[in-house]
């Protein structure tokens, strides 16, 4: 038994999405505010929290509050007129949450409260948690009674400024509550809870464009009691991880589906797992009656200790006539529990040993005076042991469970950002064991009958690369179309490269080579060699032209045009906006390298150019491409890639206007800047193109010896030493960089616009809560 996927609709960004949930370990990537945040609370609040709500009315999709509003002045109309109240269309709007399990059919005795037919045979089943009102018509009487008191408030007010010589109709005070929107921003919980539903396997349906279709429920009643009892533990790491004070100590239960929040501080823990799992007093066995026996010995002595202490103070006392002879007399006598030994805040120690050459000492420091990190990593290791630990009933929790409870087959943890604080190695670290850590008990291990699925979101590049392809879900940020409020969906990248293995390897090993962090950024730069590596974001850095890119994220990848195209499937799946920087790597009949020339037959070696786009081999063609042939558009996904390559210029020199073609960085960076080069001071390259520049009788004999000194020269020394330029802008960037990157700025302003990252409208055209109204109760 394993959660398939699960669907999240009208719940923040996330309008109507699926995620599925690898065997093993998911972890969702993506940019800021693609909606991982999102994803990762829908299921804290319905799967961890459901018993004690934690919604709010921001937790429902932006983009329906306008028709909740229309819900609400339909409400009013209809009480205006004293007409009957027109039913309440909530299904479109409500937040829920649908969880999808596979389920073998000699399992079925793990799921018989959510069948959704008695001759159900195994395979999928489905619950939905759905957000919704208690009693929807008692919300109208409140709501419209709400809004009659405000209204008449607002009219005694308006009689009064009118008494007082100020015109009624310019008397305006915004009084609470203004629209439904807001009158459920402060009563939400009042009036809305969860309720859980069974869902028809034959109705699942998979997602059009990335876009999820959960079923209606179409009538169907509420089940009563959580679903999920016996059949699935839930506990989670959030990223608030209370590091340097003490938190709350909820105390254990061991048939909760669900773990108690509790302190992240490792002392509060180490009690907690003290009282669930090793507690002598507790279901004693033999080995504990040595332990119960050398505190019961502890005990005697200390109130013999006692009794002597206060001989002399109850002597005194007995001298005021108490006790009399028929008074009880008093007793001084300790108890002493091994768990309170655990309580206090130097319970856990770190040993710092000390020695002067000879002998060594051991220091002993409080928790809190270790690293952050270090705290932060300790805490989440032993949070998952104790997680599998109360799952598998270790030591005397076993005693603790209902006697007709069972352990529930399918163990789900969520992990929350779990690199705050850690440096890289350790976060690798981290998430290459924790599954195994989750793992390590004789009856789990590699075993089938209990089946551990953990789900991570993170922000970090260098945990998204120890990780397959196969359990990274990508959230991918969607515009806002008419309405301007963006939404999320989640790609999933196990099908990410189909039955190519090659080109999965390929990409999977180069971008945990780079380190990349292609997953988290903006839009994605792929240039050619160590030249372009270096060049390029200078000249973005530089350049007044581009400072939109140099404040936006990217992701630049050193990759030559011979594998960018390698690339694509894992672009065209995440949708990522793309410029190719490349070279036009022009060739002769024979295959050799070649200086571009018009009309010779020349075709071009670069693999992007040849199979990605424009798709074209030879080398006229290319040449002559326009600049808006070079982007090619994915409709469907709603985002673009350019190349950009050497294309013709024109150029003066020794007196005479001819076209130049480059075929590199290097020489097209000198066609373009000739006057800086002929007198721009340096050795290696540099002073060889100043020489070429000088002695060169045309600008052909000049390409031939610009060609002849690349070949012998570092081409990436040649790009540091551009780097010591005086006045950095003096260096123009070629024409195929420069368009290209400034496509790239445009788009990424266009997407800003898109995704609402730009001021998109008022609180009143979004009809958005007024945090200064006035609250007036019935």
């Amino acid at each position: 038994m394993r959660i398939e996927f699960v669907e999240i609709a009208n719940f923040r960004k996330l309008i109507s999405t699926r995620i599925g949930l690898s065997p093993a370990k998911t972890v969702f990537v993506g940019a800021n505010n693609s909606g991982k945040t999102s994803a990762i609370t829908a299921l804290r609040y319905f799967l961890v929290d459901r018993e004690r709500s934690k919604f709010c009315f921001n937790d429902f999709t932006l983009s329906h509050w306008p028709a909740i509003n229309t819900m609400g002045q339909a409400w009013e109309t209809a009480q205006a007129a004293q007409q009957e109240m027109p039913a309440s269309d909530w299904d479109a709007v409500l937040p829920f949450l649908d969880v999808w399990l596979h389920v073998a059919d000699d399992e079925v005795h793990y799921v018989q409260n959510i069948l959704p037919t008695l001759d159900w045979d195994g395979g999928r089943l489905g619950v939905r948690m759905r957000l919704e009102p208690k009693d929807a018509a008692e919300l109208q009487k409140d709501y419209v009674n709400a809004r009659a008191e405000t209204l008449t408030l607002q009219a005694a007010g308006a009689a009064l400024a009118q008494q007082q010589g100020e015109a009624a109709e310019s008397f305006q005070v915004s009084i609470w509550p203004q629209n439904l929107v807001e009158f459920l921003s402060r009563r939400l919980t009042s009036f809305f809870t969860i309720k859980s539903y069974v869902l028809d396997p034959a109705a699942c349906v998979d997602p059009e464009h990335g876009v999820a279709q959960p079923q209606l429920l179409n009538g169907s009643e509420p089940i009563d009691g959580d679903p999920f009892r016996g059949l699935i533990r839930i506990d989670e790491i959030s990223a608030q991880r209370g590091f340097g004070h003490a938190g709350e100590e909820a105390g254990p239960d061991e048939n909760a589906t669900t773990s108690p929040a509790g302190s992240r501080k490792l002392s509060v823990q180490l009690r907690q797992y003290y009282t669930r799992h090793l507690d002598p007093y507790e279901n004693p066995d033999a080995q504990d009656l040595l332990a119960l026996k050398a505190i019961e010995d502890a005990q005697k002595a200390f109130n013999l200790r006692l009794s002597d202490g206060f001989k002399s103070p109850l002597k005194e006392m007995h001298k005021l006539g108490y006790p009399g002879v028929t008074d009880p007399k008093l007793n001084i006598s300790t108890r002493l529990r091994p768990v309170e030994g655990l309580n206090h805040d130097t319970a856990v120690q770190f040993v710092v040993p000390m020695g002067d050459g000879e002998n060594t000492v051991d220091l002993f420091l409080p928790e809190d005076s270790n690293g952050l990190g270090y705290q932060n990593l300790i805490s989440m290791v032993f949070r998952l042991m104790a997680f599998r630990d109360s799952w598998m009933r270790v030591g005397k929790a076993k005693h603790k469970a209902a006697d007709d409870s069972i352990i529930p087959p399918l163990h789900l943890v969520l992990i929350e950002e779990p690199e705050v604080h850690l440096h890289t190695q350790v976060q690798q670290v981290f998430i290459r064991q924790a599954h195994k850590i989750l793992r390590n008990h004789d009856e789990l291990g590699g075993g089938t009958n209990f089946v551990t699925q953990m789900v991570v979101s993170t922000h970090s590049s260098h945990i998204a690369q120890e990780c397959d392809f196969d359990s990274l879900r990508y959230f991918r940020r969607l515009p806002g179309g008419a309405n301007s409020i963006p939404t999320a969906c989640v790609v999933n990248l196990e099908n990410a490269f189909g039955a190519d293995p090659d080109t999965k390897r390929f990409v999977t090993r180069y971008l945990k080579v780079t380190h990349c962090d292609l997953f988290f950024a903006d839009a994605a730069v792929l240039i050619e060699g160590p030249a372009e590596r270096i060049l390029v974001p200078n000249f973005v850095n530089t350049h007044p032209e581009f400072a939109n890119l140099s404040e936006s994220y990217i992701t630049w990848l050193e990759i030559g045009g011979s594998h960018a195209h390698k690339l694509r499937k894992l672009i065209e799946k995440i949708g990522l906006v793309t410029l190719i920087v490349t070279d036009i790597d022009s060739c002769d009949a024979a295959g050799s390298s070649a200086v571009p020339m018009r009309g010779a037959g020349y075709t071009t070696r670069n693999h992007t150019l040849k199979t990605w786009w424009p798709a074209i081999l030879a080398l006229d063609e290319l040449l002559d491409k326009a600049e808006a042939d070079k982007i090619k558009s994915y409709a469907a996904e709603n985002f673009a890639i350019r190349v950009a390559y050497q294309c013709p210029i024109q150029v003066e020199f020794k007196g005479a206007t001819v076209e130049a073609l480059a075929y590199t960085l290097e020489d097209a960076v000198v066609t373009e800047n000739l006057a800086l080069f002929a007198t721009l001071p340096g050795t290696g390259l540099i002073a060889k193109f100043r020489t070429e520049i000088a002695n060169s009788a045309n600008f052909n004999a000049l390409a031939t010896a610009l060609k002849a000194a690349l070949d012998k020269g570092s081409k990436a020394e040649f790009a540091l030493d551009l780097l010591e330029i005086a006045d950095p802008i003096a260096l123009k960037p070629p024409t195929y960089i420069r368009e290209g990157l400034l496509w790239l700025a445009e788009k990424l302003e266009h997407k800003q616009l898109e995704l609402g990252l730009a001021q998109i409208g008022s609180a009143e055209q979004l009809a958005l809560p007024d945090a200064g109204a006035v609250e007036v109760d019935a």
